[in-house]
């Protein structure tokens, strides 16, 4: 499988390190950079380009919600998936509404993760099977 560049935007080290080590696991996957807020992450974004933003909702400095805004604005190439805890169907639609190709929880990491991104790299939307199913 081709290439595929990521960069993960998460404030809490220790969820970084467990979405690094997951990532590891996915073919042609390479983290690229992280960041540990929104505004780190466009900061990032002026210096690199991924394929793949990979972020989170609640975020210091610049939540993930306004981040993807700002990113899909200056870099509608760059796909977006959130991995979130926030199950709020709100921000689920705010996401879509956005270009974001991707909404996964946090809890689902180890099933939805993989699935989601051969999902996006295929050009598809990923949304987790429990916002869906509600």
């Amino acid at each position: 499988m081709n290439p595929f560049t990521i960069i993960i935007a998460e404030d809490h080290p220790a969820f970084r390190q467990i979405l690094r080590r997951e990532l590891q696991n996915i073919a042609g996957a390479t983290i690229i950079a992280e960041a540990a807020d929104g505004r780190q992450l466009i900061d990032l974004l002026q210096e690199i380009t991924p394929d793949l933003v990979i972020l989170d909702i609640s975020m210091p400095h610049l939540g993930g919600l306004e981040a993807a805004r700002i990113i899909k604005e200056g870099h509608r190439h760059v796909k977006v998936l959130f991995l979130t805890m926030h199950k709020n169907p709100t921000y689920v639609a705010q996401a879509r509404r956005l270009g974001a190709e991707g909404y996964i929880l946090k809890e689902e990491l180890d099933e939805a993760l993989r699935l989601a991104i051969d999902q996006i790299r295929a050009g598809k939307t990923y949304v987790s099977t429990a916002l869906t199913a509600e």
